[in-house]
């Protein structure tokens, strides 16, 4: 299955909750959900009960499509994060916010997360000094996030870093002005400012 390049807020309306992937455009009043909070489709106003498959399912999807990973990617991650210690869905939820493209909108490098994939295939940046650009990388505590010297005077750049409007998270340290940051933490659900019911995830993949 390719990459979803259709109006990204179809996908939050097919949730029902505000995924945030459209960048300063979210925090508006021309947010869709604000203004059509139902299904897209002939018959998104028509709602129906979903079994405890579809709870589960929709959850995932939820998830998957709020870090803007593939099928296949996501199971890889679920994988991962079973294999690790403790509960599997503080787990996976730890990778994927640990990913190099969510991490450079984290710190507020990119206006969204498309955006951040677009920035690091794009070669903008360094990780702990070597360049990266990868989105699917995983990182680690310690590790330090930089934008090249040869992107730092870009317009681009400075517009993004003075007008983002994202709350930099406790598990990350900002130097704004030298267009860097450091991994301080684990991430964790609290830390993530979607409501997820991880544990729907884990009995998905669990059957």
């Amino acid at each position: 299955m390719a990459r979803y390049t259709g109006p990204v807020c179809r996908l939050c309306r097919r949730e029902g909750v505000k995924l945030y992937l459209k960048g300063d455009r979210c925090y508006s009043d021309k947010c869709s959900i604000g203004r059509r909070n139902y299904a897209p489709g002939q018959h998104g106003q028509n709602k129906k009960k979903l079994t405890n498959h579809g709870v589960q399912l929709r959850e995932k999807q939820k998830v998957r499509k709020y870090y803007g990973v593939l099928e296949g990617q996501f199971a890889e991650y679920f994988n991962i994060a079973s294999k690790m210690p403790g509960k599997t869905g503080d787990n996976l939820l730890s990778v994927l916010e640990l990913r190099l493209d969510n991490v450079v909108y984290r710190l507020g490098f990119a206006a969204s997360r498309a955006e951040a994939r677009q920035l690091v295939v794009h070669g903008h940046f360094n990780v702990n000094g070597k360049k990266a650009d990868i989105p699917s990388m995983i990182l680690k505590v310690g590790d330090v996030i930089s934008v090249k010297d040869s992107s730092k005077s870009s317009a681009k750049f400075k517009s993004i870093v003075e007008n983002h409007k994202v709350t930099v998270a406790q598990w990350l340290q900002v130097e704004p002005d030298n267009f860097t940051g450091k991994i301080i933490a684990i991430p964790t659900k609290a830390d993530i400012e979607l409501p997820i019911e991880e544990h729907l995830i884990v009995e998905w993949y669990s059957k």
